[in-house]
This record gives structure tokens, C-alpha cells and sequence, in this order.
């Protein structure tokens, strides 16, 4: 399987990088809740959860 995460740099706050810490942390921490052997994807939401700003994907490994 593959994690990838696509943030669109451009759709952040003037804080990127609080942002992007922001919403690594959620994910890091919920990865242990997620079932990482299927195919999924995920939503990444700004701070006010207003805005979706990325993607975060579980794909099968085609290497």
C-alpha cells in the first residue's frame, strides 16, 4: 500500500506551516484508528473545517 498526502500550499492560511503541522498531527494520530490494508481516501479540511485544501490516499502499490 501507498500514503500519500496532497496539500495545496496556496488554499492555506497565512500560518502554512502551523497549518500544515495542524493537520499532520490529526492524521498522524489517527492513523493507528485506520484500516491501512484497503484502498481509501480522505478529505484534508482547513482549520475551521470550512475548505478542503488536500488529499490524503491509501492506494494499492502497482510498483
Amino acid at each position: 500500500m501507498r500514503l500519500s498526502i496532497d496539500i495545496d500550499l496556496a488554499s492555506l492560511p497565512s500560518d502554512t506551516a502551523a497549518e500544515m503541522g495542524r493537520i499532520l498531527r490529526y492524521w498522524a494520530g489517527a492513523l493507528a484508528q485506520m484500516d491501512l490494508s484497503e484502498p481509501a481516501e480522505y478529505p484534508l479540511m482547513n482549520s475551521t473545517y470550512d475548505t478542503q485544501v488536500g488529499t490524503l490516499r491509501l492506494s494499492r502499490d502497482e510498483g
